[in-house]
């Protein structure tokens, strides 16, 4: 692994993390697209559903800018990567269960982003791994 193709897949990582953190506030901010996304049923959002989307909407669109600040020094701000796995998106894998263990979410719903979820979670281990190979603070088991 050299330098440039690290920095590359960094790279690559921040700005699809980016991208999709910045499409996932859409049904965050406008509930007529979640009740298209999620399918939820005659969907009419009370007060307490505005607000709390409303505070994970800014903290979502906070991770998008988080992302955009890692790519400015990819390799010293890796670890970015790290904890956009874990706690973030497993956090969110694990909401997502729960709401599909209760019946709130239909399984067909999330099918589709446990697979952009586990992909996501390929690259962005796989490009730190890389990189911190890279930089000799790695060593793979033998």
């Amino acid at each position: 692994m050299n330098k440039q193709n690290a920095v590359f897949w960094l790279r690559v990582s921040y700005w699809i993390g980016a991208v999709i953190d910045g499409f996932a506030t859409i049904p965050m901010l406008f509930p007529r697209f979640a009740r298209i996304v999620f399918g939820f049923p005659e969907f009419t959002p009370g007060p307490a559903y505005r607000y709390a989307m409303g505070m994970g909407a800014a903290l979502m669109l906070g991770w998008t800018v988080l992302l955009l600040w890692a790519d400015q020094d990819p390799l010293a701000r890796k670890g970015v990567l790290l904890i956009t796995v874990f706690p973030a998106i497993m956090g969110i894998i694990g909401t997502e269960v729960y709401a599909v263990t209760t019946g709130f979410i239909p399984l067909g719903k999330v099918i589709g982003t446990w697979a952009l979820q586990i992909l996501l979670i390929a690259l962005f281990s796989g490009s730190y791994f890389n990189a911190a190979r890279y930089e000799g603070k790695y060593q793979p088991p033998h």
